[in-house]
């Protein structure tokens, strides 16, 4: 694995495969991350792809077949086939892997084209409201990792970041100019530099003094948040539990910081800048499926039918 990107789940398994083929997925994993900017996405996709390729004997006999076969497989410990989402993202890996060998010359053709991913169908999206926001912040405790797990729902719900992008923000990337502003890698692999709430950056300076560090004193590689994106979640449903909420999760935050906006009179446009979303489409999708369409043609229907109130 080249020494610019460290995976230490995925370094280990590399050693099963032959160094050339070690060399092109070490060159792809690196891709994956300079495109998503996340590791765990990176990680995800080399694990994948290594269970892929222990059963090809070579690169150039793989076929539709066998990776219609690796997609479709159980999982080691599932007794069930696997769900739509987990085969799109084995198939998502494996075609990209693939690709990535047909760019590079070392294929003529992508095994993996003919493959059809299963449809993509739409499931319910949640926002928390703001006094279910407000028993959720007052549900963890008065401690550093509180104050700390605290400081990052905060930034997800004012900034609509991912879990994965707001863990990953160092203490070099807030810069302040009068305003404070934080620059971070999103989905895609854009840069995006906005404007840090006042409240957020307030939050992390608070989570930081009761750690006993000063914003100021940490280096600039130096995490603002020293926890897993595991172990973040795994305290956040404790202290939805607490709260007397159900089914948070950190996309529920993301998706509360999109209806807090909404309610409070932001424009579509204004929700998609804080998204980062690149269509407007994609916000007005994503908006009608929070809040729910509105009809407004039923009242003269039901007037006529002598039904209304």
């Amino acid at each position: 694995m080249n020494d610019t990107l460290q995976l230490p789940s995925v370094a280990p398994l590399l050693a099963s495969l032959a160094p050339s083929i070690r060399g092109w997925l070490g060159g792809y994993l690196l891709e994956v991350f300079g495109r998503s900017g996340s590791r765990r996405t990176t990680e995800e996709y080399g694990r994948l792809i290594i269970r892929f390729l222990a059963d090809v004997p070579d690169l150039q006999a793989i076929t539709p077949v066998a990776v219609q076969r690796f997609v479709h497989a159980q999982g080691t410990t599932a007794s069930r086939p696997p769900s739509p989402s987990t085969i799109r993202v084995r198939l998502a890996a494996v075609r990209g892997f693939l690709g990535y060998l047909v760019r590079m010359g070392t294929l003529s053709v992508n095994p993996a084209d003919p493959v059809r991913a299963p449809g993509n169908r739409q499931g319910a999206v949640r926002g928390l409201s703001g006094p279910e926001i407000r028993a959720l912040l007052d549900a963890m405790p008065a401690t550093p990792w509180g104050m700390r797990d605290r400081a990052i729902t905060i930034v997800m719900v004012l900034t609509g970041l991912r879990r994965t992008e707001v863990l990953g923000m160092r203490a070099g990337e807030l810069s302040r100019n009068g305003r404070v502003y934080y620059s971070v890698r999103v989905k895609g692999g854009h840069d995006r530099r906005r404007e840090l709430p006042a409240p957020a950056f307030d939050a992390i300076q608070r989570a930081q003094a009761a750690a006993g560090r000063r914003l100021d004193d940490m280096a600039a590689d130096e995490p603002l948040f020293p926890i897993s994106a595991h172990g973040y979640y795994a305290n956040l449903r404790r202290y939805a539990a607490r709260a007397g909420l159900e089914a948070v999760t950190p996309h529920v935050l993301r998706h509360s910081a999109a209806k807090l906006r909404r309610e409070a009179g932001a424009s579509i446009e204004d929700v998609q800048a804080l998204l980062g979303h690149r269509s407007l489409a994609t916000t007005a999708t994503y908006l009608r499926r929070l809040e729910g369409e509105g009809d407004p043609g039923w009242a003269p229907v039901a007037a006529m039918l002598g039904l209304a109130s």
